[in-house]
């Protein structure tokens, strides 16, 4: 006989992450994980699941949305082929240092290790892609092992998280009771360090501070403007992390990324001090392990992060600091430097820089690019989320917004295409209030265009760029320098992106020239059902090798 405060797993699994605090989740449905579903409908006053139409796009939305809020985003998908399509978006929130747990079914417990239909082992399909990857086998154990993963997705240099769910399990019923939020540990600084910090400090002549991952708050980001600018001391985004600082400070001067510009790399060379807070050392942030020499760098190297893991993964640190950026934040917004004129002068002519790499020589063809971003950055909102996916087309947001402290950039440290639409409709999902604008390649917007059906069905109306040059343009750049006239597979026929648009209830119009892109915006803008341009970019004009020159010219 069961008891009567036996609630099923499937019903435990929702109030923990009620209790945690979790409210919304994306996915796709699957006969493995129905209890769950059931629990849902029952819990429709607490929970909501976002549908949507693809594994790939909902792990996208669970990214996106852990960026956005801080705390994991949560992601439901079947097994087998379900948990394989999500597999991007659980590697682009491991480069990301995003929180996120995904939920995925799992064949029952009865018929494990047969091949089973769509039986995948977890553990070793995603390995190291994920920071934990666990089996739940018990439904007295969900209270136990939700904790953990709701824990080891934030604690540390946050990421993903991947839980299996045995079907049979969730059906089996439980009398253990929810488990309780849980307390993110916060590695802080000692006193001694701080000493140790105040030594590297007062004798840096010019020191740099590089800066990015997640976890930081809005308070954080003001304590670190305030010692840059009380200090004379430039402040550099690493890649795609453009958002945290003030984009308008005066001592923020660009960021570390793809198409670095020059002046980067002259003033991380002059440097003598580098001040890396929360950063893992990217490909994309070094250019290509090129820009400091390893393991030791020229500069001296103060690395604070979270996770001892990331300290001294690729390059030495003279000093040590195992510290979230609120800790580091907090200690540097009390430190005053000598004045010093030199270091005064070169922040000022970095800025000069910054400032000058705004204006882009005109483009070839009947739409110019340039003159585009000069019109977004004049009328969008303070507070406006910006989304992009990867291709040539992202060096346009990355390169030509600024993001005030009211804004966010929402762009994959993966280089994972299809990011944009899925996380644009993750970001409006999050404050319908909130001004969304996604950029994409026409490409780009073909690998998940598919989840416009999730805005139409939630009713968000968020503004879609497509950059249409009908060509997978980083690979065809590639190609063209490698093997030039040799065009093979980078060729696109599109459909009518127009018509696509309003078949999803969107707002569609095509923009070939630069003079019709301003009144076509704002009619976007205006759209209550949301809107799709498509900026036509390719003509004649326009060949691979020139867009190749363009490219260059930008980081000179």
């Amino acid at each position: 006989m069961m008891a009567s405060d036996e609630i099923t797993g499937g019903s435990l699994l929702m109030d923990c992450l009620i209790s945690l605090g979790g409210a919304k989740a994306f996915g796709v449905p699957g006969e493995s994980y129905l209890a769950v579903l059931d629990a849902m409908y029952e819990r429709q006053d607490k929970f909501n699941l976002m549908v949507c139409r693809h594994e790939g796009g909902a792990a996208y939305m669970a990214e996106a949305w852990g960026k956005l809020t801080g705390t994991p985003g949560l992601c439901f998908v079947t097994r087998g082929p379900g948990a394989t399509n999500a597999s991007i978006g659980i590697h682009t929130a491991m480069q990301n240092s995003t929180p996120m747990i995904v939920f995925v079914g799992q064949v029952g417990r009865g018929m494990k290790g047969r091949e089973a239909f769509q039986e995948i082992d977890y553990s070793h399909y995603f390995g190291k892609v994920a920071k934990l990857v666990v089996e739940i086998d018990c439904p007295d154990r969900i209270p136990e092992i939700i904790s953990r993963a709701w824990t080891t997705a934030l604690s540390g240099r946050p990421g993903p998280v991947v839980v299996a769910l045995p079907e049979d399990m969730l059906t089996a019923r439980s009398s253990a009771k929810p488990c309780l939020p849980v307390i993110i540990p916060a590695p802080d600084i000692s006193l001694f360090q701080r000493d140790q910090l105040d030594h590297f400090l007062s004798g840096a002549k010019r020191p740099i501070v590089l800066y990015g991952g997640s976890g930081w708050t809005a308070d954080a980001a003001r304590q670190l403007e305030s010692f840059a600018g009380n200090n004379r001391v430039p402040l550099v985004a690493a890649f795609r992390f453009h958002d945290i600082c003030d984009n308008f400070h005066p001592s923020y001067v660009g960021d570390a990324g793809v198409g670095m510009l020059g002046y980067i790399k002259v003033l991380f060379d002059q440097a003598d001090l580098i001040i890396a807070i929360n950063v893992r050392f990217g490909e994309c942030t070094t250019d290509g392990y090129s820009l400091f020499d390893c393991p030791n760098m020229r500069a001296k190297l103060v690395h604070s992060h979270p996770s001892d893991d990331e300290i001294g993964k690729i390059y030495a640190p003279d000093l040590s600091l195992q510290a979230t950026p609120n800790a580091m934040a907090a200690v540097l917004s009390d430190v005053q430097l000598e004045d010093d004129a030199g270091r005064s002068n070169w922040v000022q002519a970095a800025k000069t820089a910054y400032d000058a790499s705004y204006s882009v020589k005109a483009q070839p063809g009947n739409l110019d690019m340039g003159d585009v971003l000069a019109h977004i950055r004049d009328v969008i909102p303070d507070d406006a989320i910006v989304t992009n996916g990867a291709g040539n087309f992202a060096i346009w947001p990355n390169k030509f917004l600024k993001f005030g402290p009211k804004g966010r950039l929402l762009a994959p440290q993966s280089g994972a295409m299809g990011y944009g639409v899925p996380a644009a409709i993750a970001a409006k999902a999050y404050d319908q209030s909130r001004f969304v604008l996604c950029f994409a390649g026409d490409g780009d917007f073909q690998m998940n265009c598919n989840e416009l059906g999730s805005a139409m069905q939630e009713g968000l109306p968020l503004i879609i760029l497509i950059v249409n040059n009908g060509t997978y343009g980083t690979i065809r750049m590639h190609q063209e320098r490698d093997y030039p006239e040799r065009v093979s597979g980078t060729d696109l026929v599109n459909p009518d992106f127009v018509k696509l648009a309003e078949a999803y209830g969107f707002y569609g119009e095509r923009v070939e020239k630069t003079e019709d892109f301003f009144g076509a915006f704002k009619r976007a803008c205006s759209s209550k059902s949301g809107a799709i341009l498509d900026l036509v970019v390719a003509t004649e004009a326009i060949t691979p090798r020139q867009n190749i020159n363009d490219l260059r010219s930008l980081s000179k």
